[in-house]
């Protein structure tokens, strides 16, 4: 398991993968995984106001709009990282889109995902990656 890593103001999870827009997966079990946003991406939009529920079962290849979220400087649009298909919607983002801000690796998760290859997932960046390839290219 990787280490945690702090660049700058961010918390940045070393138990997961990232994609170059700044969403995370981690695995829960088998074929399971959660997909969020980064600290840095929940920092970007500062405080979310609402997030577009998602229908399930919902298919999506890579790249694919998996839904919005709107925050009060800007609205952000999440990618799914691999192939894979929607299980599950976090519905306490219904109530309270702010969890995203204030735990956006753990409560503020957004979808539940099967994925279709698990080894896909080895593909997408590590935390340290993350941060080299792209939050230093964003400072």
């Amino acid at each position: 398991m990787d280490r945690d890593i702090t660049y700058k103001e961010y918390v940045i999870k070393g138990d997961r993968r990232y994609a170059e827009t700044h969403e995370w997966i981690k695995i829960i079990e088998g074929k399971r995984a959660r997909i969020g946003i980064s600290d840095y991406a929940q920092k970007k939009l500062k405080s979310v106001v609402y997030v577009e529920p998602v229908e399930t079962p919902k298919e999506l290849k890579k790249g694919e709009l998996i839904t919005t979220v709107e925050s009060i400087k800007a609205v952000g649009e999440i990618y799914a990282p691999v192939d894979c298909v929607v299980i599950a919607y976090n519905s306490k983002l219904d109530e309270d889109p702010g969890v995203i801000n204030t735990d956006p690796y753990g409560e503020g998760w957004i979808v539940e995902v099967e994925v279709k290859d698990p080894k896909d997932i080895e593909g997408l960046l590590t935390a340290m990656q993350y941060v080299e390839e792209v939050l230093k290219k964003e400072e």
